[in-house]
């Protein structure tokens, strides 16, 4: 085959659509297919439901700067505003029922109230469980993790049987038509016993491929009645928690999926659709999809070296009060580098006094930690970057 018609084929648009591919070189799409599949496809010991090997392109399309950001050292469990919205952006990605102000206060650690509450009292358990380091990947952790996030607020149909990690029949996913069928029960032990040694195997140099890899075959197995796409999720950022990506905690990936939703599902069909052209299930759309919309979106904005090290001398000179302590920590964890006002630290932080709050920002701004601006009769602060 030409190089220069590979070339263009290979950098083309609908790369990772193939039937749009096939339509647009029809000549030369088989000749292309089998080259790029004998040259570029790398297989992993993940198997498709007719036990052929799960395929990617490595098209190493991450900019380090997002690899950087995920690496940064943190410390501490979730960021409060990152669990605020990654609880709210997963369950409006399944389209459950959520309230911002209940999130807020199971967050804060109030009792919850209903049914919704208990759900997402459900969720700050699971982001709390694969943020201890110690809660390594076995199956055994992923059926606790299911059971606290999912598992137990099911109508009974959808209750696993006591005893089993995984369902013990048919799933399908529906809309207009018949999206996806899971994999047959029978075969889910040995296949998530397969693909837990996979996620803790030293199979793909690349974490964050590998990830997105994780969060695809667990939606494609399917191996709940509900809570798939949640646990899929949790489980990407889980595996990135475990391999040192501290910054994970304070990222809700699900707020980059919400944005767009349709793309995420595009992504799931792409690959099966691409299936039944090629006869391989190539996860390199869902890898795409997770670099182009989540991956090279993160670094919107980094707290500098130089500001934590500025922070560091004056906690170590006794400057710095316990309350203060506390109160830096959450303005980190909850805003980042956006901006925010006193009354909205007075609404989001608990157990402080507005006083507190105040001598805490003028002493933070006069060391160059914070700065401000006024916008009217109010005024809103910002770490420095």
């Amino acid at each position: 085959m030409n190089i220069s018609k590979f070339t263009t084929m290979l950098n083309d648009k609908h790369f990772c659509n193939l039937k749009k591919l096939k339509y647009k070189y029809s000549e030369d799409f088989d000749e292309f297919l089998n080259l790029f599949k004998e040259m570029y496809l790398k297989s992993v010991k993940l198997l498709d439901f007719n036990g052929g090997n799960i395929v990617f392109y490595d098209f190493k399309d991450v900019n380090l700067k997002s690899i950087k950001f995920l690496l940064k050292e943190q410390s501490g469990s979730y960021g409060f505003k990152a669990a605020e919205e990654e609880i709210a952006c997963s369950s409006a990605i399944e389209s459950i029922d959520f309230n911002r102000d209940s999130i807020r206060n199971i967050l804060k650690g109030f009792a919850p109230k209903d049914e919704m509450e208990n759900r997402i009292l459900g969720q700050k358990k699971g982001l709390e469980f694969i943020s201890d380091p110690n809660n390594k990947i076995t199956e055994e952790n992923l059926y606790r993790l299911y059971m606290i996030t999912v598992g137990e607020f099911l109508e009974d149909e959808d209750k696993l049987k006591i005893g089993s990690f995984y369902r013990d029949d048919t799933v399908f996913i529906v809309s207009d038509k018949l999206e996806h069928s899971g994999l047959e029960s029978s075969k889910l032990p040995d296949y998530m016993k397969n693909f837990i040694e996979f996620i803790n195997g030293d199979n793909i140099q690349d974490d964050l491929i590998k990830a997105s890899i994780i969060h695809f075959y667990f939606a494609y197995l399917h191996p709940y009645f509900d809570g798939n796409g949640r646990m899929a999720r949790l489980l990407h950022l889980w595996f990135l928690i475990q391999k040192g990506y501290k910054t994970t905690l304070f990222v809700p990936f699900s707020s980059f999926i919400q944005k767009n939703k349709s793309g995420y599902y595009n992504a799931f069909t792409l690959v099966e659709e691409n299936f039944k052209i090629s006869g391989v299930i190539d996860v390199t759309p869902f890898i795409k999809y997770f670099t182009d919309n989540v991956y090279n979106k993160l670094p919107e904005g980094e707290i500098t070296e130089n500001t934590f090290e500025s922070y560091k001398e004056h906690l170590s000179k006794g400057e710095v009060t316990e309350k203060e302590t506390e109160l830096w920590a959450f303005v980190i964890s909850c805003y980042g580098t956006n901006e925010f006002s006193t009354k909205q630290i007075e609404k989001d932080f608990s157990d402080v006094s507005y006083a507190t709050i105040r001598k805490f920002v003028l002493k933070f701004e006069r060391w160059g930690l914070l700065s401000s601006r006024k916008l009217g009769n109010r005024v809103k602060y910002k770490i420095n970057e």
